[in-house]
C-alpha cells in the first residue's frame, strides 16, 4: 500500500484539480504528547505501532496561505523567507504535495508563518502539515472531514494526525495495512486549570531527526519490545487521570512515558542523545521542587527543550524558579 493508494480512498478517484477560491488559509496548532509516538509499523504511510495522547498548544504553531503559482515550481516561504529550491524543508513540502497532483499541472505559492522553532523538538512538521492539509482543503473545497484530514496529515508527519484540534487528542493506532482506521480524534475532557511552561535550551535544527530516532530505537534498542507495554498501560492511565482530573496521575504518567521514549533511544546503536547538560539540570531542578512540595512534572519530546506542567495555582512560584519559562494557558 502506497499513499498514493490512501489518496485514492479517500477522494475516489476523484481528486479536484481546480480551485475553489483565490487562497487557502488555515491554521493548526502544534501538540505535546503526554503518551508518546515512537515507532511504526509501516514506515511508508507514518502508521504507529501504538496509540498516542496529546494537548495542543492553542497559540503556537504553523499558519499557511495557498495561491496557484504558474512558475513551474513551488514557491515556499517560511516566516517571510523565501526557502532554496534544494532545501530538505522543501524537498518534503513539494514531495507531500505531489501526491495531490501526480501529473504536476499546478503549483503554489506557499507562505508558511510558524510562531514555534522548527526542527527543535516542539513538533513544528506536525503544525506544518496538518495547517497545510488544511489550508488545501480550502483552496480546492474538498469538503473533507476530520477524521479524512487527520489520515492525510498523517501521510506528511504521524504526529501531524494530532493536530487538527485543540485540547486533548487521541490518535488511534489502528491495525488495518491501509491505514483507514489510524487517525485522531479530539477528545471530550477539557481542565482549565493545567498549563504548559516552555524552557528553551535550545532552538537550533537538532543532529537527528526524529524519524532517523525513531526507526534507529525500533530496529536496535534492547528496549524497545517493552515500549507498546509501556504505551497501552500509560493511555489507560492517562484517560482515568482526566476523568478524574487527577494532576499528581497525570504529570507522573507523562514524564514516565517520556523517560521511557529517551530510554530506548539511549540504548539505540549508534546512541541518541537529545539531552543536553541543560536539558539535565533542569530535570533534577523539576524533580527537587517536586521532593519539596511543588507540583511540577515535565516532558521532553525528540529535541532537549522541556516542557513543564503545573497547575496555574502554582503559575508564581514555577516563574520564580523558572523566570525564562514561557506560560501556555491550555483552555480559556
Amino acid at each position: 500500500m502506497k499513499k498514493s493508494d490512501v489518496i485514492q480512498l479517500i477522494f475516489h478517484n476523484k481528486l479536484p484539480v481546480e480551485p475553489a477560491r483565490e487562497k487557502g488559509l488555515a491554521f493548526a496548532p502544534t501538540n505535546i504528547a503526554l503518551c508518546k509516538y515512537w515507532g511504526k509499523r509501516d514506515s511508508e504511510l507514518n502508521l504507529p505501532m501504538t496509540g498516542s495522547l496529546s494537548i495542543a498548544l492553542p497559540d503556537k504553531g504553523a499558519l499557511t496561505s495557498l495561491m496557484l503559482h504558474d512558475n513551474g515550481c513551488d514557491v515556499i516561504t517560511l516566516n517571510g523567507k523565501e526557502l532554496p529550491g534544494d532545501s530538505a524543508f522543501v524537498l518534503r513540502t513539494t514531495q507531500f504535495l505531489d501526491l495531490f497532483r501526480p501529473e504536476r499541472k499546478w503549483f503554489l505559492k506557499i507562505d508558511i508563518n510558524m510562531n514555534i522553532p522548527v526542527a527543535a523538538g516542539l513538533a513544528s512538521s506536525a503544525a506544518g502539515f496538518a495547517s497545510l492539509v488544511s489550508a488545501l482543503n480550502d483552496l480546492f473545497g474538498w469538503k473533507l472531514s476530520r477524521r479524512e484530514l487527520s489520515i492525510l496529515a498523517r501521510l506528511g508527519s504521524g504526529s501531524a494526525s494530532r493536530s487538527l484540534w485543540t485540547g486533548f487528542v487521541e490518535w488511534h493506532a489502528g491495525v488495518q495495512a491501509d491505514g483507514m482506521d489510524c487517525y485522531a480524534e479530539q477528545l471530550k475532557d477539557e481542565w482549565p486549570g493545567l498549563m504548559i511552561g516552555i524552557v528553551s535550551v535550545a532552538e537550533g535544527e537538532k543532529p537527528v531527526s526524529s524519524r532517523e530516532a525513531m526507526q534507529r530505537s525500533v530496529d536496535t534498542s534492547t528496549l524497545y519490545t517493552a515500549w507498546p507495554r509501556k504505551v497501552a498501560r500509560d493511555l489507560v492511565i492517562l484517560r482515568q487521570a482526566l476523568h478524574v482530573k487527577n494532576f499528581s496521575l497525570l504529570g507522573g504518567t507523562a514524564e514516565s512515558n517520556a523517560l521511557n521514549m529517551h530510554a530506548t533511544m539511549i540504548s539505540s546503536w549508534p546512541p541518541v542523545c537529545y539531552f543536553l547538560p541543560e536539558t539535565i539540570a533542569m530535570m533534577h531542578k523539576v524533580w527537587d521542587l517536586r521532593r519539596s512540595g511543588l507540583e511540577i512534572y515535565f516532558t521532553q519530546d525528540a529535541g532537549p527543550n522541556l516542557k513543564l506542567l503545573f497547575l496555574e495555582n502554582d503559575k508564581d512560584k514555577i516563574f520564580e524558579h523558572f523566570p525564562q519559562v514561557e506560560m501556555i494557558q491550555l483552555f480559556e
